[in-house]
């Protein structure tokens, strides 16, 4: 078993295609050869027993003959053995009537006919090499008539349309394996161009020109078609995003390292070169090393921005169960610490999401640092997260000067900085990883105003079960 199955999995598509439509004909015409053959052998074995019955209830109504039993053709003439049914008598006591040179075998069952010990009887009996059937048939008063016929004819006659069953089967089969290579081309030949389509884009990685096999169908080749556009209009929208934040990230890395190799450089002349190392005071030396870690931090973090920005959906996180609230207390946490000058509030709901904590976290992280760094000392940055319908909404609240509604469509943008913000520390990733996060967890995120300033975040999520309200956390 294992032997066939590896073969039919090295066949090709059209092969088992071919082969299954091949098996399926040749199986329906030697269904329909075999049912012939059988209708037609018991529609003569009928035929045959009907007649001799009826040659049999005659000469027993006629009573009791005279003559010897007689060999007639079908015509009722006097023939050669084996050409018409052969007849005899039997007395009351299971005897062949005298003067019969070829008597027919007496069986038992025509015994107990003859003897009245039962009703009419059909049996198949030998007579030499030959094969008969013979009909035993009770006469009124005693004694029995039985009438036989040699079935050779009959069999000979099941064996040519055997053989005539037989050539046309192995015809009909024929045209089987001829009509299964026939239909599975024809029926593969939109796969096959199909094919052919995708491995053209493969070569020439045009994913912009649509596969135009089976183009305005409704059957199977149409939409896998479509499916095939639809993925080639994915890798090529992710194609030229990729392209984007390379020259993206080019652009926004050539800033810092420009200013970092500046500053190395004139550290390592003042080293190279001491009869001018008193033109950099020590003030100035002092303020040039900061600079210089205040770029190498801003240059890791952006670095750290653009891996998390380009994680495939995959992760190596497992999605799983998770209590946003605890999600949101440790993010709080962590950004407290970085921004001791503000004040956190949070008021929270018990809600599970499906999704990996640790990308959640980075997602709040991020939206809390946004909200921090343009929150003045002293200001509350306040955190919610409730229910809506069977979805959770984080909304995180600052009160800094806000987004202008001429930006707001763009801040979730790779890179994007406002006019305001491009003097502030960033790269204008943050906030695109959020949207990232949040998609990738079937979510959205929104930015609107806050009265009288300040900027909220809503962070949108499907939940799990439920939802508990909780106490607040201060």
């Amino acid at each position: 078993m294992t032997a066939v199955r590896q073969w039919w999995e090295r066949r090709t598509l059209h092969a088992r295609l071919a082969v299954l439509i091949s098996g399926a004909v040749a199986a329906a015409v030697l269904s329909v050869a075999v049912a012939a053959w059988v209708a037609v052998a018991e529609i003569q074995h009928h035929r045959l027993r009907t007649a001799l019955s009826t040659d049999a209830v005659a000469v027993a109504a006629a009573g009791p003959p005279v003559a010897a039993p007689e060999r007639r053709n079908g015509d009722g003439r006097r023939g050669p053995r084996g050409w018409g049914p052969r007849r005899q008598i039997l007395d009351s006591t299971g005897t062949v009537r005298e003067g019969v040179t070829d008597p027919l075998p007496v069986t038992d069952l025509a015994r107990r006919v003859a003897t009245g010990g039962g009703g009419q009887t059909e049996e198949e009996i030998r007579v030499g090499d030959d094969t008969y059937l013979m009909v035993t048939v009770p006469v009124t008063g005693g004694g029995a008539v039985q009438v036989a016929i040699d079935q050779d004819g009959d069999e000979q006659t099941l064996a040519a349309f055997g053989l005539l069953l037989v050539v046309f089967s192995a015809l009909g089969i024929a045209g089987a394996v001829f009509l299964g290579r026939v239909v599975a081309r024809a029926g593969l030949a939109p796969v096959q161009r199909l094919t052919e389509a995708v491995e053209d884009v493969a070569v020439t990685m045009d994913f912009r020109q649509p596969v135009a096999v089976g183009a305005g169908g409704d059957d199977e080749v149409a939409r896998l078609s479509a499916s095939v556009n639809t993925m080639l209009a994915a890798v090529d929208t992710a194609r030229r995003a990729q392209r984007a934040l390379v020259a993206d990230a080019g652009h926004e890395l050539r800033t810092p390292l420009t200013s970092l190799r500046t500053n190395i450089e004139l550290l390592v002349d003042v080293e190279r070169h001491p009869e001018i190392a008193h033109r950099l005071s020590q003030h100035d030396r002092d303020k040039l090393l900061a600079d210089l870690e205040a770029q190498i931090g801003e240059l890791s973090k952006l670095t750290t921005e653009l891996i998390e920005l380009s994680r495939e959906e995959t992760t190596r996180e497992a999605a799983e169960p998770v209590a946003l609230a605890d999600v949101v207390e440790a993010a709080i946490s962590r950004v407290r610490i970085r921004a001791p000058r503000l004040t956190f509030r949070a008021d929270l709901t018990t809600v599970t999401v499906p999704g990996r904590p640790g990308e959640l976290e980075r997602m709040l992280v991020n939206v809390l640092d946004n909200a921090a760094k343009w929150s003045p000392a002293g200001a509350t940055v306040h955190t919610a997260l409730t229910v809506d319908g069977d979805e959770c909404l984080v909304t995180v609240a600052d009160s800094g000067p806000g987004i202008d509604e001429a930006d707001r469509p763009y801040v979730f943008d790779r890179f994007y900085r406002a006019a305001t913000a491009r003097s502030a520390p960033g790269s204008g990733l943050g906030l695109a990883i959020v949207a990232q996060t949040a998609a990738q967890h079937g979510g959205t995120v929104t930015t609107s105003g806050r009265e009288p300033h300040g900027t909220v975040v809503t962070i949108r999520l499907p939940q799990l079960v439920p939802a508990v309200p909780t106490a607040g956390l201060s």
